[in-house]
């Protein structure tokens, strides 16, 4: 078994895990078996409850367990399938300390940092290790290097390296090169100074990942290898790349970077089967079409809230040679009216969230959508918002709405979850993870599918209220999807409608670049026949020019 740590140093957002992740595409590519951890040295016990303007999206795992968004890295650049097991916070390590003192487990010794704390760090790393089905680990510790609560984890780092011998273990270091414009340079000294400060922890990293918006030419890498005490080939460029995050594996493959972490840690491999890799890519970068897509949705103020929702529409688009067009809509600006941001795009999403601000502008839309027969695509709260418009403006149902938006709601066709009632505590206490559902046959979702059951994430606390099953049904909202007893709805569609799909779950936790997400990759094929009738021009007016090639979605 070999490990890889790749710590940050000098700020955070340096793109770590999405390293660390395309690390994993190359060893993969390579005929490795990976696995992918994240540390993440915060006190919560995980994001669940943190707001998504400080640390954006939540990304849930098949067990249910709420995690950060790195971890979707992991499984859209690899093969892994994650648990709760492959994301651990302090938070979790002095929970799991404190219980074990107040059981007695410690026998009355005094409980520290050094051993108790750092050997349940190290704990999990074997805990991952011992399952004996992977080559590699690659472990992935948040924060910066020199803050005071990343400390433990990088102390059982240096346990641990002595526990399974050095040739067992790579350190490998992202660090930021700064280009300073008045001076004309990129200067090494921040990445000097976050080597020295590992150092002093007792970490020498093996590679240094230089992410930087120039090319470093040989002086500088010959300086940061010598000031260092790294290998000059193994001081690696990581440029900001031109479109796409899914090219940051190749140009890391072309600055050798897997063949010099094989070649540290011993591993006889295979030239990578890079392909498929590179045919996706092409596709992203240079489509053959384009189609303009709104999100409506109240967290964009942080570009990752909705990360796994933007990756997922870029890997349906490219397999059918597509591009997309963003329009990112905050739902608050639309409870005055939606014809002007909407009269133009050939699809409109609204993701899931939380709270009362901006339902009514996604209820509208969903409105807009529905008449216009424009192709819609609500994720959890984007479908219980479509399922309230449906309520109130086709049945009938004027009070129609929401008991998460008003307790003593005349009409609560969305309302909590049975099994939510008396819950008080936030943390990990919504419908989590991956449940069946059962799809209805003769359905738009059977067709789109090609199977009567999926396996889907959930994150939600309410649901569509059956009572008003019948009613609603009458008029066209179809209920294609169910749990297997058929007490919660799960997918929603529209009997007159070409592609109108809500569905309680998160199907965008599920998507990978060469496999897209059936429901993801409906919308666009939909949103595509669409665009294609709008913009069908009339024999006396010349067709519009093909709009010039850009980048997909907002990346980075």
């Amino acid at each position: 078994m070999k490990y890889i740590f790749v710590t940050g140093g000098v700020i955070s957002s340096l793109g770590k895990g999405l390293t660390a992740a395309s690390l994993g595409t190359l060893l993969e590519a390579r005929g490795l078996r990976v696995v992918l951890q994240k540390f993440d040295p915060y006190l919560n016990v995980d994001p669940g409850t943190m707001n998504p303007f400080q640390h954006g999206e939540v990304y849930v795992l098949d067990d249910g367990a709420e995690t950060d968004l790195d971890l979707g890295h992991y499984e859209r650049f690899t093969n892994c399938v994650l648990t709760r097991h492959n994301n651990l916070t302090s938070g979790q390590v002095y929970e799991s300390v404190i219980l074990k003192e107040r059981r007695g487990d410690y026998l009355g010794k005094t409980v520290q940092v050094i051993p108790h704390v750092t050997d349940v760090i190290k704990g999990r790393i074997r805990e991952i290790s011992d399952e004996s089905k992977y080559d590699v680990v690659i472990t992935e510790i948040g924060g910066t290097t020199g803050d005071i609560e990343g400390l433990p984890f990088l102390e059982a780092i240096r346990q641990f390296i002595l526990e399974v011998g050095a040739q067992n273990v790579l350190n490998m270091h992202v660090t930021l090169v700064p280009y300073i414009k008045a001076a004309h340079e990129l200067k090494t000294k921040p990445t000097q100074q976050s080597v020295a400060k590992l150092r002093e922890i007792g970490l020498q990293p093996q590679v240094l990942i230089c992410r930087t918006e120039r090319m470093l030419d040989l002086d500088l890498r010959q300086k940061l290898s010598m000031f260092c005490s790294v290998a000059e080939k193994a001081v690696i460029e990581e440029r900001d790349v031109a479109h796409t995050i899914y090219e940051v594996p190749l140009t890391l493959h072309a600055e050798g970077l897997d063949q010099l972490v094989c070649d540290l840690l011993g591993l006889k491999t295979q030239q990578p089967e890079l392909a498929e890799w590179k045919n996706f890519v092409k596709r992203v970068i240079s489509p053959a079409k384009r189609v303009t897509i709104a999100v409506i949705g109240k967290y964009f103020d942080v570009r990752d809230a909705y990360k796994s929702i933007y990756e997922s529409l870029t890997h349906a688009a490219a397999s059918e040679d597509c591009g997309i067009d963003l329009e990112l809509i905050d739902a608050e600006s639309m409870q005055d009216g939606v014809n002007g941001p909407l009269k133009d795009v050939s699809g409109i999403l609204i993701p899931g969230g939380f709270g009362l601000r901006g339902v009514e502008g996604k209820i509208k839309a969903a409105r807009f959508a529905r008449e216009h027969k424009i192709p819609y695509l609500g994720l959890c709260l984007g479908m219980q918002v479509a399922t309230i418009e449906f309520a109130r403006n086709a049945c009938g149902v004027k009070d129609a709405n929401s008991t998460e938006f008003d307790k003593n709601a005349k009409e609560p066709v969305i309302s909590l979850l049975e099994e939510q009632r008396g819950v008080k505590s936030m943390g990990a206490s919504m419908r989590l993870g991956t449940w069946p559902t059962k799809i209805a046959k003769g359905t738009l979702a059977e067709k789109i599918y090609g199977s009567t059951e999926v396996m889907e994430r959930h994150r939600h606390r309410y649901e569509f209220n059956m009572k008003y099953r019948d009613q609603m049904n009458e008029k066209g909202f179809v209920i294609s999807g169910t749990s297997p007893d058929g007490t919660l709805a799960e997918l929603i569609e529209l009997r007159d409608h070409p592609y109108f799909v809500g569905c309680q779950y998160h199907p965008e936790f599920q998507s990978k670049p060469n496999k897209p997400h059936p429901l993801f990759k409906g919308f666009i094929q939909a949103c595509l026949n669409y665009q294609s009738r709008a913009t069908r021009a009339p024999s006396d007016r010349e067709s519009p020019p093909r709009v010039p090639e850009q980048e997909l979605v907002l990346q980075r």
